[in-house]
């Protein structure tokens, strides 16, 4: 099961949307390019088709999601554990720079400025999930295990 906020089932919805929207637009593409003449030869017509499987594929991708994903209140949440959705600031143990990081059940690729996306899955995001602003997680890294402080959750 997969653990999305309200914000983020938007996002796949009006992706999805868009996606279906484009469906024509792609469909009378395929048809100006068959026009064209021989379909071994024709660049225009196989660029339609492969942008076509793609678009494909990702419509059958988010169908998946949104039909397994189960919504997170973000309001019923205590401010004091971070959870799906939380943005945190945390700083890396001997470190004096601090980080803004959301935690997120899958990553959408939309990073805003300073922030940056934890998937839940990941070693960061499954010390991240349920810790309090004071305490200190360990994170299993490829060069050792790393301290992260939870200064703030936002």
């Amino acid at each position: 099961m997969d653990l999305i906020t309200s914000g983020d089932k938007e996002k796949l919805e009006r992706r999805l949307n868009e996606l279906l929207a484009n469906r024509s637009v792609i469909s009378e593409r395929i048809a100006e390019a068959r026009a064209l003449g021989d379909l071994k030869e024709n660049a225009e017509y196989h660029a339609v088709r492969e942008q076509q499987g793609l678009e494909e594929a990702e419509i059958r991708r988010i169908q998946d999601r949104l039909s397994h994903a189960q919504v997170v209140s973000e309001d019923k949440q205590a401010a004091d554990v971070v959870f799906i959705g939380s943005t945190v600031k945390i700083r890396e143990v001997g470190s004096k720079e601090e980080e803004l990081c959301r935690l997120v059940g899958e990553s959408s690729g939309d990073e805003e400025g300073d922030v940056f996306e934890v998937t839940t899955t990941s070693p960061m995001g499954e010390a991240l999930m349920k810790a309090r602003v004071g305490e200190t997680i360990r994170v299993r890294a490829p060069r050792g295990v790393k301290a992260f402080e939870i200064l703030e959750i936002l």
